[in-house]
């Protein structure tokens, strides 16, 4: 019974990642599809550019509760900390990879971050000072996740946070990281291929 439990939690991390918050957001609100505007990414910053700040701000809360969301169900139904993690992971896959639009979403930044937020509390409040400040300063996004992503596993370190979640720290950015990388090649190769 417990086996399935965490199945059924891991099923609902990808599900819930899946939800496209920007997708509906522009549809909703705008009448427009997300996915055809700025760099067709189905995230908080492009609805930010795209449909204005309270869209954008509106759709990166939405993520990142739809990130917190499985990690504090598995939390609170005292699932293995290996299987609280995996679920984490799968919201995020979701969200970059979600099966209600043919497996092409997001890059993942605000769902990661509503991830680690229930997860790793302390230190992501303690970046959340600088982040904010960067990101008022520059308004750039990059620039402000790697303000967060890059300390944060020496901020859990220092505070003496379990080692699994140092690591994972580390991870889950990085799937983020993998996931820009690939979308800004597809946009690359196709605006290669429309210049041809």
């Amino acid at each position: 019974m417990r086996g399935d439990m965490v199945w059924v939690i891991i099923l609902l991390g990808y599900v819930l990642g899946s939800i496209p918050t920007a997708y509906i957001v522009g549809r909703l609100f705008a009448g427009v599809d997300i996915r055809r505007m700025g760099d067709g990414n189905v995230g908080a910053r492009n609805a930010y550019h795209e449909l204005g700040p309270k869209a954008g701000v509106g759709v990166f809360f939405l993520d990142a509760t739809k990130g917190a969301l499985p990690v504090l169900i598995a939390q609170s139904a005292a699932l293995p900390q290996v299987a609280v993690l995996i679920a984490g992971a799968a919201v995020v896959i979701g969200h970059n990879w979600p099966v209600f639009l043919g497996f092409r979403g997001g890059r993942g930044e605000s769902t990661t971050i509503g991830v680690l937020m229930a997860l790793v509390t302390q230190p992501m409040l303690i970046l959340a000072g600088p982040v904010l400040a960067i990101l008022f300063l520059k308004k750039n996004t990059i620039i402000t996740s790697c303000v967060l992503f890059i300390p944060l596993p020496l901020v859990c370190w220092w505070l003496g946070i379990p080692g699994m979640l140092v690591a994972y720290s580390v991870a889950l950015p990085c799937l983020v990281g993998v996931t820009h990388y690939l979308r800004t090649r597809q946009v690359s190769g196709a605006s290669a291929a429309g210049a041809a």
